[in-house]
């Protein structure tokens, strides 16, 4: 059964089974196997060949099943690539507390370095990006008041982006960190016509088959919000050749890119004290990632 370790519930494919024969008998007695790239909010099941059940792992990260019902139907039809199809919600019971939802299965393996050509990928996922800044954003949901909402301004990371970087002075060269930072934050003021972003295009949310993207997954922080919040794959994803490709295909203008750079740069360096003690490798894997944020800077 569903067990609570903190406040995350424990789930295994018995209780997905168990939800489906009470539910959804029509997927009754499939095989369900765990999904081994579930993120850290939900952990996904496929069950059969056809279909996936994403469960929340925690009371906070309610809500996604919900919002996909209303959000994927009306933005499936105009974007470049395929999105989740949520199928079914399904209803909290004794042994699982939340909701939770059946979706259509989506093939592919997530984004890697090797697994599709980067300047291809780079167009095609900038592609995906243009249309979905091109859907109707009326009644569409806007990022919380909270500095970690992406498309939103720099400005209110910037005590604990400070505050980090004090913490990490003897890692880093603080004052072109610094440097690079408050240029960004110069770069701040946008007041264009929200857009409908993403919001977290890392490479566990697009998917990859026969050397081409696939799908794109996790609308968890999709919003209308500054076009920026979806430039950050650029560092994220790409590198040189294709990270310039996806600045041209996408027509980033000048500000547009150092917003996104800052953004980039302060979750690395707001992340790093956190994790430090955590994760083995955090401070050498954070100060690549700085240097490759900075790279256009410093050659500038």
């Amino acid at each position: 059964m569903a067990k609570l370790h903190d406040d995350e519930v424990e789930i295994d494919s018995a209780v997905v089974e168990r939800l489906l024969a009470e539910q959804f008998p029509r997927w009754s007695g499939l095989p369900v196997r765990v999904v081994e790239r579930s993120g850290t909010d939900n952990v996904t099941f496929r069950v059969g060949d056809e279909v996936a059940v994403r469960l929340p792992r925690t009371a906070r990260n309610q809500g996604q099943i919900e919002m996909d019902l209303t959000w994927m139907p009306r933005l499936a039809p105009y974007v470049s690539l395929p999105i989740p199809e949520p199928l079914e919600l399904g209803q909290p019971t004794e042994e699982y507390p939340f909701t939770w939802g059946v979706y259509r299965w989506l093939p592919g393996a997530p984004f890697g370095s090797g697994s599709v050509d980067g300047v291809r990928a780079a167009r095609e996922l900038a592609a995906f990006v243009r249309s979905l800044r091109e859907v109707d954003t009326t009644g569409a949901p806007v990022p919380d008041d909270d500095p970690f909402s992406r498309g939103t301004p720099l400005a209110p990371r910037d005590g604990m982006f400070r505050k980090a970087l004090d913490q990490l002075k003897e890692h880093f060269d603080t004052g072109l960190v610094t440097a690079a930072w408050e240029e960004s934050l110069a770069a701040d003021t946008w007041d264009g016509t929200r857009r409908w972003i993403h919001g977290d295009l890392m490479s566990g949310n697009i998917l990859v088959a026969d050397g081409k993207l696939s799908a794109v997954i996790d609308f968890a922080t999709a919003r209308a919000a500054d076009p920026a919040g979806d430039v950050l794959p650029a560092w994220w994803l790409f590198e040189r050749e294709s990270r310039q490709a996806y600045r041209e295909a996408l027509e980033v203008d000048d500000a547009t890119w150092l917003r996104a750079r800052g953004w980039a740069l302060s979750l690395v360096i707001i992340a790093i004290p956190y994790y430090l003690d955590r994760r083995p490798g955090t401070l050498s894997g954070g100060q690549e990632s700085v240097a490759d944020i900075l790279s256009d800077f410093t050659a500038g």
